[in-house]
């Protein structure tokens, strides 16, 4: 999630006291000028990558948001303002979180107010500073921040941005927030968590012939069970809480279930095929994507039963369809190389910017202004593959995870299924012991 408060910046007179008060760097800056110098502290920053301007300078960022002042007779109040966007820990990648700052300034102020963009890595949470001219650059309008403003415009944005990358968000009303990708698929009745669960309800109902047995497949499964109460409940493998079966939908109440065991059994297919044919053996990470999809079961070859722990991911399918594809266009194996890639189009993104800066400070005419419009369509298209890149980075790592985890639960099922296996065949002995005893001791009788 991304949480985002706006800073109004009053005294510039109070500014050369705080910027030489290395204390207060944590502190909130209430002039101009030393929220700029703390946006753009490298110590923070770490990276000279992670610094943006639009507008102005690095170099001279505050002279120049003076000058725009002076030069519309607009000295007086608010000098600016200091918008401070933090993430999750562990949700976003500097790069990523850059790049959100960069599209928020850039979908909030237009290129009409001089700003500066960093993103400090000094803490847990990932955070982008964003500081800007209260003045218009374009036409010395000032800018005016309100409630409302924050609400329909700022926290509209940063929420917008959020749910493009699959961010988890705040939801305005203070209730429980989900992911906004979990809430685009189930608006779109594509398969969820929820939806995963269905699905090894629907398999269990096909493998039994009664409810105690629906109850003992599905703890093979790994599920298990709150029976004594009015509401059945079930908590999957990895959630934390448990869920009522009728939560699940019409269908799914124990009545539901009772009813649909006694029906007669058919086999369901959940889901199309997924065509990707390589053409050459596979290493690397586009191995580890394609081991993925087999085990998420959408290939032509499907595995016997798809884990849960990869299932469940099911409604991720066609960003990582997305991702395999491009690398096995750009024959990219490792994450290195997913790295050497990235590193020509973010200097391509930061000769971009400077271009567009000079075009933004020089009034430009017609001509400019398709210039900018063809700058801005590359900045997208740039700004995409290397989004692209780190996304696949980030999730490389995360598919690594859960294939080790369906590992370790196919494993654990095995294990189960032999231990069920040893306890029957001791029994059939033990059975098998007890009838020739019987009859022995019968024919001792007779």
């Amino acid at each position: 999630m991304a949480y985002t408060s706006v800073i109004p910046v009053h005294r510039l007179d109070r500014s050369i006291e705080y910027v030489k008060d290395k204390e207060k760097t944590t502190q909130k800056a209430d002039s101009l000028e030393a929220a700029i110098d703390y946006a753009m502290n490298r110590t923070k920053t770490e990276q000279a990558v992670f610094e943006d301007t639009i507008g102005c300078t690095n170099e001279n960022a505050y002279a120049d948001m003076v000058a725009t002042k002076k030069r519309f007779h607009k000295m007086g109040g608010v000098e600016g303002y200091h918008l401070v966007q933090s993430f999750a820990e562990g949700e976003v990648t500097p790069e990523l979180a850059h790049l959100i700052g960069q599209e928020l300034a850039d979908r909030l102020l237009k290129g009409q107010y001089e700003v500066v963009i960093t993103t400090h890595l000094n803490t847990r949470h990932y955070h982008n500073h964003i500081v800007w001219n209260s003045v218009s650059m374009a036409d010395g309008r000032k800018y005016h921040s309100n409630a409302k403003s924050y609400y329909t415009e700022i926290r509209k944005i940063s929420d917008e941005l959020c749910r493009k990358y699959g961010l988890s968000i705040i939801e305005s009303d203070q209730k429980k927030s989900i992911p906004y990708v979990q809430w685009k698929a189930e608006q779109e009745g594509k398969p969820t968590w929820r939806s995963a669960i269905r699905l090894d309800i629907r398999e269990s109902v096909q493998e039994s012939y009664s409810w105690s047995q629906f109850l003992k497949e599905m703890e093979k499964r790994g599920y298990t069970w709150k029976l004594n109460r009015k509401y059945v409940a079930l908590k999957a493998p990895g959630m934390e809480r448990y869920i009522r079966l009728r939560s699940l939908g019409k269908n799914y109440s124990e009545e539901e279930i009772r009813g649909q065991i006694l029906q007669p059994k058919v086999k369901r297919i959940y889901q199309k095929t997924v065509q990707i044919s390589p053409k050459r053996k596979l290493t690397g990470i586009q191995a580890l994507y394609y081991s993925y999809l087999y085990q998420m079961g959408v290939l032509p070859k499907r595995p016997r039963r798809s884990p849960y722990a990869i299932r469940e991911d099911i409604r991720k399918l066609d960003q990582r369809i997305e991702q395999i594809e491009f690398l096995m266009k750009h024959d990219i194996t490792t994450r290195e190389q997913l790295a050497t890639y990235r590193e020509p189009l973010q200097k391509q993104i930061s000769e971009l910017m400077k271009e567009r800066r000079k075009l933004y400070r020089n009034d430009s005419e017609d001509s400019g202004k398709v210039r900018l419009s063809e700058i801005n369509e590359e900045l997208k298209r740039l700004r995409k593959e290397v989004r692209m890149t780190v996304q696949i980075e980030k999730h490389s790592l995360e598919i690594e995870a859960r294939l080790q985890e369906a590992e370790e639960q196919s494993q654990n099922e095995k294990r189960a299924e032999d231990k069920e296996r040893l306890q029957k065949a001791e029994e059939q002995i033990q059975n098998e012991k007890r009838v020739e005893h019987k009859e022995k001791e019968s024919q001792e009788v007779r």
